[in-house]
């Protein structure tokens, strides 16, 4: 994707859903082999998440995620608690949400799409296949497809990626 000279280009923004330090640690990563121009953000629950997306304290400088990968088994706000009040919310609705779960359950995938979850992906089960999703993450949801802009008191962004080698 060409970009225009002369116009600054910030990194993405890409919010992490998930309590597990382990899934954590390895999606952190993955984003580091994959070569993702993107910059990913850790919550650890579903109240921080909702803190960072709502830009509360102490999060009000906080960029809008380009898209948010979360995670359903969290403590207090479960990550479908989480996705529905995203999605309710007519600021932050418009984010695309991948819910990454260890679970391949009919029923889990019917309730995230229920809740108008953008995707349902199962987890993968090694380093080098997660590298790879991270790399066709990048390649659609910031190469291809055309993001909602942000509301008109969100800071502008032009967002950037590359091919990875």
């Amino acid at each position: 994707m060409p970009f225009k000279k002369g116009v600054a280009r910030v990194a993405p923004e890409i919010l992490l859903v998930d309590d597990n330090a382990g899934d954590i640690r390895l999606m952190q990563e993955a984003f580091g082999e994959a070569v993702c121009s993107a910059r990913l953000h850790v919550a650890r629950n579903g109240q921080q998440a909702l803190a960072y997306l709502r830009r509360e304290s102490p999060y009000q400088a906080s960029a809008r995620p380009a898209f948010i990968l979360l995670d359903l088994n969290l403590p207090g706000l479960s990550g479908a608690e989480l996705l529905a009040e995203i999605k309710k919310e007519r600021g932050l609705r418009q984010i695309p949400v991948i819910v990454l779960s260890t679970s391949a359950d009919a029923g889990h995938i019917s309730k995230a799409y229920d809740l108008h979850a953008n995707c349902y992906i199962t987890k993968p089960a090694n380093l080098e296949s997660l590298v790879e999703l991270v790399r066709v993450l990048e390649a659609f949801w910031l190469g291809t497809v055309a993001l909602a802009a942000p509301e008109v008191n969100s800071r502008p962004r032009i967002l950037a990626c590359r091919k990875s080698a």
